[in-house]
């Protein structure tokens, strides 16, 4: 019984410690822009002059090879920031950026396509909730208020206002972000490092929300031309049978949830980037499937991944059980039946 109690206490000890160590951990935020190394370089002795005993007769000196002595100006040790400067992207099409300690710039063609890019600015910072303090859009030049941007390897995160302006420049149209202030809690920060990542990283933000708006009105005009989306049973290089839908990945993307949902499938994660679903199949009931015009697919029901990949102007639809298990032929045709009405079911969606 007193073995038991001090094996309690020990376990009881060793857990109060770990936590501890792990809410130590989890506060201080540092050592992610710290070298991961010993900085015992730091304790390294100046370099002395070369004493010669009397007498001694040492050969004609050659400076080529001598080390200057240079002052360090820089933080070393644990104060040195290891991240890398923040660039920014030029997503765009026919875009380039430009990059300065006062600005970060992106330089587009003056086209029809980019004459809307200032109302499309002021989209984006109206649906990511950034609130602007001054606007003129004669001279197309806003100032924002203040902007928190929380950062997993900052322990206090860093505030920014901005001026951003879009201005016509010969045959280019340039957006450019400046820093109107910059502090971290109540301190200022004058550092012209930190003030150039955040000018990017603003810059990011508005070229981000602009592209996607772009791809969305192009995306909306190839669904409308598209209608229905045409759907066939195919397979893979490997044989496996998955569903061919005759529409870009990002039209299916878009309008698989609802599709799914209307065939009894639930759907839970989602990886835009890998094209991953996670779903959950309950089947309809009889008069749902009659409704529908289609047979009730002969699939069990339980949790299944649902792989998508894009096929340039085509998508791929492959279903694989929990158990690692993909759809027979049969079932594939099967549910290549229910999507097809589902889609009918859910243009535009």
């Amino acid at each position: 019984m007193a073995i038991l109690l001090q094996k309690s206490k020990v376990i009881k000890v060793a857990g109060m410690s770990l936590v501890v160590l792990l809410a130590a951990c989890s506060g201080d935020q540092s050592y992610k822009r710290q070298v991961n190394d010993d900085d015992t370089y730091l304790e390294t002795p100046p370099l002395k002059a070369l004493k010669v005993p009397a007498g001694m007769v040492l050969p004609l000196q050659n400076g080529e090879y001598d080390i200057p002595a240079i002052a360090s100006k820089g933080q070393v040790g644990k104060a040195l920031d290891i991240r890398p400067p923040s660039q920014a992207l030029a997503l765009l099409s026919g875009s380039r950026t430009e990059n300065s300690a006062k600005s970060s710039k992106l330089l587009l063609e003056d086209t029809p396509e980019n004459s809307h890019l200032w109302s499309q600015i002021n989209n984006v910072l109206l649906k990511k909730g950034y609130q602007v303090s001054q606007r003129d859009d004669a001279s197309q030049t806003l100032t924002t208020d203040w902007i928190d941007w929380p950062r997993a390897d900052e322990n206090v995160s860093y505030q920014t206002r901005h001026r951003i302006s879009v201005a016509r420049q010969s045959y280019q149209i340039e957006l450019s972000v400046t820093n109107e202030g910059l502090r971290q809690g109540d301190q200022q920060v004058t550092d012209p490092i930190e003030i150039q990542r955040y000018n990017s990283l603003m810059l990011n933000e508005l070229i981000e929300g602009v592209n996607q708006q772009r791809e969305r009105v192009s995306d909306d005009a190839v669904a409308r031309n598209l209608g229905p989306l045409d759907v066939q049973s195919g397979g893979d290089m490997s044989g496996l049978p998955q569903i061919i839908v005759r529409a870009p990945y990002n039209i299916v993307w878009d309008r698989l949830p609802a599709a799914l949902e209307k065939v009894g499938m639930k759907v839970g994660s989602r990886s835009r980037s890998t094209g991953a679903i996670t779903v959950t199949y309950k089947s309809l009931s009889s008069s749902s499937w009659k409704s529908m015009g289609v047979s009730e697919p002969s699939i069990s029901e339980g949790d299944y991944k649902l792989q998508v990949g894009d096929l340039n102007n085509r998508s791929s639809l492959q279903f694989i059980s929990d158990k690692g298990k993909p759809l027979t032929q049969s079932q594939n045709d099967e549910l290549v039946a229910a999507l097809k009405a589902a889609f009918s079911q859910t243009t535009g969606l």
